[in-house]
């Protein structure tokens, strides 16, 4: 069995690297080749109304946000993990909350910002919001990883601060969890299974990011815990993703799903081989 695995050509770091290889060599293992392209290299192949230059695999995986790539592939009948309405689901924090906004899972309180087309004055929307949300408050751009653009703001002078700076790329504004603090559970499924789990905890930064200086321990999740993740993952379309859920005071709380989380973390803490699962998983949906 031959692959692509799909990666983004402006993201080279030790850290993707690593990622990568490891995803190679577990393919490896389940008697896949895994070929690496990036994807300029797999654009440069593809002529709209033209010719297809790219070379016929058994699958794709695709551990890149680039929809459009994903969609044309997809368009060409690849068979390609995941989908690229599943991966737009996750990339677009907003969206992901109005997709699970009916399936009963539990949130914390969202306000999503409404789309600007210039950078806009976001007084008045800011304050509505902590109306509704008080203070703290967290802001996060719809866009983002590793916490980097996740805010805390104190009061509406942070507020206002922080939202006409992300302005105008699109945000959400949430509820704080203060029983959540530097605190939160990331859950790998594959399938309908959570195969993996570990405890984040940061005791000086809101944020549990181990990007952001967090630490990691294994996790044991409850029931109810894996019911969530499950649940999510079914509600976006997806085939694999890591769940991060966060400790309300009254139960777990899902606090975003990512596409394309990065295993090594969580082979690190755990022992367990996320990207095994995940070709497992694969081999049995193409047959």
């Amino acid at each position: 069995m031959r692959a692509y695995l799909i990666t983004n050509h402006y993201l080279v770091s030790e850290k993707f690297n690593t990622l990568n290889a490891l995803l190679v060599e577990s393919a490896k293992r389940c008697g896949i080749e895994l070929v690496c392209k990036t994807n300029a290299e797999m654009l440069a192949g593809l002529c709209v109304g033209g010719k297809d230059e790219t070379e016929r695999v058994d699958f794709i995986l695709f551990w890149d946000k680039d929809i459009t790539l994903c969609r044309m592939l997809e368009g060409l009948g690849f068979k390609v993990f995941n989908s690229s309405s599943a991966i737009a689901a996750c990339d677009n924090k907003g969206l992901t909350h109005a997709i699970l906004n009916r399936t009963g899972i539990k949130m914390p309180k969202t306000i999503i910002a409404p789309m600007s087309f210039k950078k806009e004055d976001m007084t008045a929307f800011a304050t509505s919001a902590a109306e509704k949300l008080g203070f703290p408050m967290i802001i996060k751009e719809s866009y983002g990883s590793f916490g980097y653009q996740v805010f805390r703001a104190h009061d509406l002078y942070d507020a206002v601060e922080i939202a006409n700076s992300i302005s105008p790329s699109p945000m959400i504004f949430q509820e704080y969890i203060k029983e959540s603090y530097g605190r939160d559970v990331r859950l790998n499924v594959v399938g309908d299974k959570v195969v993996a789990a570990m405890e984040r905890y940061n005791e000086a930064d809101f944020r549990a990011n181990v990007t952001n200086g967090g630490k990691m321990k294994p996790y044991t999740p409850s029931v109810e815990e894996c019911e969530i993740a499950v649940k999510a993952c079914r509600a976006l379309g997806l085939d694999f993703a890591g769940v991060d859920l966060l400790f309300g005071k009254d139960g777990p709380l899902l606090c975003e799903v990512n596409s394309n989380a990065h295993i090594k973390n969580i082979l690190d803490c755990t022992g367990v081989n996320v990207a095994d699962f995940i070709f497992e998983y694969i081999k049995e949906r193409i047959k």
